[in-house]
């Protein structure tokens, strides 16, 4: 099985988790959008993410839904596991379990009580010791959703050079800082200061992707009803075609725009995965937003418009 390393690069989907409508965990459904978001072009997975309702699952439905995954995968691409808990009992029996199942990794974000600098240095060297030498694992950068816990570039500096284990950080601190230190990390590799490390940028469903590639990233790591975005985004960057990047992006920005608010949001993504196959159902377990027909109307609204740009871009 693959195991995540500083070379990953490209698009990370962070995966949606089907329910059927009665709350169950929908198991066709897991293998079915498994196989849409290969198809249309991520080079990995991320499971038990925040949109991946991770919190309202019980600990033997997430080992049961990530067992799924992995054996749908079958190794064809890594497969990240968020493992983030305020206890590092947790943190280390989830991790072990989907190690010993064939995940590449797992994605920790700092705890809330993490407030100076060198707390969130010795934070991650501790995660680092309760997940051991052979568990690689990426640091998220997330202040919205860690209490507004701050990953400064010289703290990061200071993870990356002394952690072998973190090998990716997933960025996902709001631009216009987060840009900044994205390009001051890349600048402290380039000067020998920490090793070069993945940066998979995550903010909003690739809101900022663009951006984001010209000042270092190697690639996405975020949800989105339609990867084949990132992908072609990522791909066009990749082979120096800016503005083409650009172009395909500006396609997609209104959908992605309101599939990224803040209540709604993944209503309207679990909405649109199931219009394109790749879900039985639209079912979000309780407690969670539902789409009115006003919704459902601005949605197809901006399917449409989509669809009639992307036939003038080609």
């Amino acid at each position: 099985m693959p195991r995540l390393d500083e070379s990953a690069k490209g698009v990370f989907l962070i995966t949606v988790t089907p329910f059927r409508e009665d709350g169950a965990l929908d198991l066709d459904s897991t293998d079915r959008v498994t196989d849409f978001y290969l198809e249309n072009g991520a080079t990995g997975l991320t499971v038990l993410g925040v949109m991946g309702e991770a919190p309202k699952l019980t600990a033997d439905e997430s080992r049961e839904y990530v067992k799924r995954v992995l054996a749908r995968v079958n190794g064809r691409v890594p497969v990240v596991v968020g493992a983030s808990s305020p206890g590092f009992a947790a943190m280390g029996e989830l991790a072990k379990g989907v190690m010993d199942l064939g995940a590449a990794g797992v994605m920790v974000g700092p705890a809330a009580t993490v407030k100076t600098d060198d707390q969130a240095v010795s934070y991650y060297e501790m995660v680092a010791e309760t997940l051991g030498p052979s568990t690689p694992f990426c640091v998220q950068d997330h202040p919205l959703a860690y209490a507004g816990v701050q990953l400064s570039v010289p703290v990061l500096t200071r993870i990356f050079k002394a952690i072998p284990t973190a090998v990716m950080l997933k960025h996902e601190d709001w631009p216009g800082p987060g840009l900044s230190k994205l390009a001051a990390l890349r600048a402290a590799s380039g000067r020998g200061e920490m090793r070069r490390v993945s940066i998979l940028c995550g903010n909003g469903g690739g809101l900022f992707l663009p951006e984001e590639l010209s000042r270092g990233a190697d690639g996405a790591m975020t949800g989105f009803s339609y990867p084949e975005m990132m992908r072609d985004v990522v791909a066009a960057h990749a082979a120096g075609d800016v503005e083409r990047a650009h172009d395909l992006f500006d396609a997609y920005l209104p959908l992605a725009r309101y599939e990224q608010q803040a209540a709604l949001g993944l209503a309207v993504r679990k909405y649109l995965l199931l219009k394109r196959g790749a879900i039985a159902t639209a079912a979000i377990r309780k407690p969670g937003p539902k789409l009115s027909a006003a919704d459902v109307a601005d949605i197809d609204r901006l399917i449409a418009r989509q669809e009639r740009r992307l036939q003038e871009l080609g």
